[in-house]
């Protein structure tokens, strides 16, 4: 028996907003139904963005559990920073945590859902 990983799943109240954001950071196509928006890219397993009315977003690192997580590798932190802010994401850890010449560490952020996800070199 064997298993392959088709889809991602992110629950979100704004279905809009998230999706967005996912595709403004990551590029592909969406298809949009009334309570799901699939975001098609190359190389990656479908990522489904929900919707889940009254969805509490986790509270991590300080709070409640994280529930899942992205982690993404990049070649340039710098740009790839710039992008995630400008696509509607909010740090949740400084900057600080990559060592740019040293290519290691990983910056952590949430999507305008409250998801977290990590940058981290590729």
């Amino acid at each position: 028996m064997t298993f392959s990983l088709t889809s991602l799943i992110v629950d979100a109240e704004d279905l809009e907003s998230e999706s967005a954001f996912w595709h403004r950071l990551l590029g592909g196509s969406i298809t949009r139904t009334a309570t799901h928006h699939f975001l098609r890219i190359d190389g990656f397993p479908v990522i489904v963005i929900q919707h889940a009315p009254g969805h509490a977003p986790p509270q991590w690192p300080d709070g409640a559990s994280q529930q899942m997580h992205f982690d993404l590798a990049t070649d340039d932190a710098v740009t790839a920073d710039e992008r995630v802010l400008d696509a509607g994401g909010r740090r949740l850890r400084p900057t600080g945590d990559v060592v740019a010449s040293a290519r290691q560490g990983a910056r952590v952020y949430a999507s305008p859902a409250g998801h977290p996800f990590c940058l981290r070199w590729a």
